[in-house]
C-alpha cells in the first residue's frame, strides 16, 4: 500500500516542477503581448479543465503512443517508448493539472501594478532583474496557491494516467488506480478506504501549507 502513495507523490511533485517555469514563460508572454490567435492558445490551456480526463488520455495515447503521431517517430527514430512507462503518469498529471497553475498566475500577473516594473528599470535593473526582484516578489502568491492546487489535482488523477500510464503495479499504479483495482477485489475494500484517507490526508495538507506560506509572507510585507 505504501508503493502507490510514493508513486503518487513522486508523478505530483515531478508535474508540477515542471509545470511551473513553462507556465510562468508561458503566462508572462500571453499576459503582456496581443495577437491573433491569443484566444485559441488560452483555450488550448484550460481546455482539460473542461474534457474528461479519459479524452486526455486517449488523445495523448494518439500524439505520443508507440503508433501515435509523435510517438511514432520517436520509437523508431531513437527506441524511445513514453506510453505505458511511468513517463507517460508525469505526463499525464502534467497536462491535466497545468491549467489550474496557468489560471492562477494569469490572474496574478493580471493584478500586477506595472508602474513598481517600470520604477524598477528607470533605476537601472534589467528586464531579468526586475522580474525576480519585482515581478516574481508579487506574483509568488498566485504561484505558491496554482502549484499546491496542480499538485493536489496531479495526485488524484485517474482518468488520463489509466488510458495513456496504464494501471501497472509498481510502475504507474498510483493511489487512484490502486484504489479502482482494490474495489475490483472481493476483501479488499479495505485498502481502499485506506488509500483515500491517506490521499485525502496528503490533499488537505497541502492546502494547509499553502494558507500557512500566504499568512506569513502578507505578515513579512506589513513587518517591511
Amino acid at each position: 500500500m505504501i508503493l502507490p502513495i510514493l508513486l503518487s507523490v513522486k508523478f505530483a511533485a515531478l508535474a508540477t516542477a515542471i509545470n511551473i517555469p513553462v507556465a510562468v514563460v508561458l503566462q508572462l508572454f500571453l499576459v503582456n503581448h496581443d495577437f491573433r490567435g491569443k484566444l485559441v492558445i488560452d483555450g488550448l490551456i484550460n481546455l482539460p479543465l473542461v474534457m474528461p480526463p479519459v479524452t486526455t488520455g486517449y488523445l495523448l495515447l494518439i500524439l505520443l503512443g508507440k503508433n501515435g503521431i509523435i510517438g511514432s517517430l520517436l520509437y523508431s527514430w531513437w527506441g524511445i517508448r513514453i506510453a505505458f512507462t511511468p513517463a507517460a503518469a508525469v505526463i499525464a498529471s502534467m497536462i491535466v493539472s497545468f491549467p489550474l497553475i496557468a489560471r492562477s498566475l494569469k490572474i496574478s500577473l493580471e493584478m500586477t501594478d506595472h508602474r513598481l516594473e517600470d520604477v524598477a528599470r528607470t533605476l537601472g535593473a534589467g528586464k531579468v532583474s526586475t522580474f525576480f526582484r519585482v515581478t516574481f516578489q508579487i506574483i509568488l502568491p498566485g504561484l505558491i496557491n496554482g502549484a499546491i492546487l496542480g499538485f493536489a489535482r496531479s495526485l488524484g488523477e485517474f482518468g488520463a494516467t489509466m488510458i495513456f500510464a496504464g494501471n501497472i503495479q509498481g510502475e504507474t499504479r498510483t493511489i487512484p488506480l490502486s484504489v479502482y483495482t482494490y474495489l475490483q477485489i472481493p476483501g479488499k475494500e479495505h485498502y481502499a478506504a485506506g488509500l483515500v484517507a491517506v490521499s485525502i490526508g496528503i490533499s488537505f495538507a497541502a492546502m494547509i501549507l499553502s494558507s500557512v506560506l500566504n499568512k506569513k509572507r502578507e505578515k513579512y510585507e506589513l513587518a517591511v
